[in-house]
């Protein structure tokens, strides 16, 4: 299996850079799988998973939020809000997001909560609960 050129990004550190045998995105019309020589394209990224084999370090899986993925002439350019090893996940903390985030959703006349982050908060927690407990 050919090898193709990744890098991670998010809006602070750059978490990935190297040859790659395959990547697995969460995309905003669901998974795909990028592998060497895949047509040029634009996505954008739910949140979700990522998950990429590499010959030397085999399967990585991480806990991504929103953001965009790249794809030209066997370069992938992934772009994130946020990114964790899952294996880094510590599920107490987790599943303590959860329960703040389904608080501040249940408290319809607080005019101080922010709906819309809240939301996504909710959504990162029980994509990170998921991912965890499956690892």
């Amino acid at each position: 299996m050919k090898e193709f050129y990744l890098e991670v990004l998010t809006p602070s550190s750059k978490i990935f850079e190297g040859q790659v045998l395959s990547v697995t995105l969460s995309g905003t019309m669901g998974e795909f799988q990028i592998l060497y020589d895949h047509a040029p394209m634009i996505s954008t990224l739910e949140i979700g998973r990522m998950k990429i084999r590499t010959k030397d370090q085999g399967e990585i899986v991480y806990s991504i939020s929103n953001g965009v993925a790249e794809v030209m002439k066997n370069k992938v350019l992934v772009l994130v809000r946020s990114i964790e090893d899952i294996r880094d996940i510590d599920l107490a903390r987790a599943e303590k997001a959860l329960d703040r985030a389904k608080k501040r959703l249940s408290n319809k006349n607080d005019p101080n909560t922010d709906f819309p982050r809240a939301e996504v908060a909710l959504q990162r927690a029980i994509n990170r609960i998921k991912l965890k407990s499956a690892s």
